[in-house]
């Protein structure tokens, strides 16, 4: 966490550090599944995902929610976000271990945000930020927004 995040150091239209997390891969994927319980083969099974039409496994939602989530919080800390909410866009494919430098940056999520609003709610100093995740390619997978406490 970076403590040097003050409430009174940001300010609308502040931007939240640009986050970038490693491509996904299949092992991502499989890992995610057995920690949620989540093994719905869309995520792990190429011969299901191509007879439903797709071209490829695509990862978890909720993975994707989660490195959004680390985004915001190794900026903020976990006891200062109150709220978090997001819309799912587009499907995020993991890197194909077959062709790395071809598939990579679809598999490369960035999180950006901004700060769009600062208000005091219950004595509590409160900011309202939006969120992105996208792809390297700028395929936006997630939009959102969350509320978060600061000290001054």
């Amino acid at each position: 966490m970076n403590v040097a995040v003050k409430y009174n150091n940001i300010e609308v239209g502040s931007e939240m550090p640009e986050y970038v997390c490693d491509p996904l891969t299949r092992t991502h994927l499989v890992r995610y599944a057995g920690a949620s319980g989540d093994f719905n083969p869309l995520h792990y099974d190429q011969t299901f995902v191509r007879t439903i039409g797709l071209k490829n496994v695509i990862a978890h939602g909720m993975l994707i929610m989660g490195i959004v989530s680390e985004a915001i919080t190794s900026w903020i800390g976990l006891k200062n976000l109150k709220k978090f909410n997001v819309r799912f866009l587009n499907m995020t494919e993991p890197m194909d271990l077959d062709d790395r430098e071809k598939t990579k940056d679809r598999a490369t999520i960035i999180i950006k945000g901004k700060v769009v609003r600062k208000f005091e709610e219950n004595g509590e100093q409160k900011f309202e930020c939006d969120v992105t995740a996208q792809d390297a390619l700028g395929s936006k997978k997630l939009s959102g927004y969350f509320i978060a406490t600061l000290p001054s």
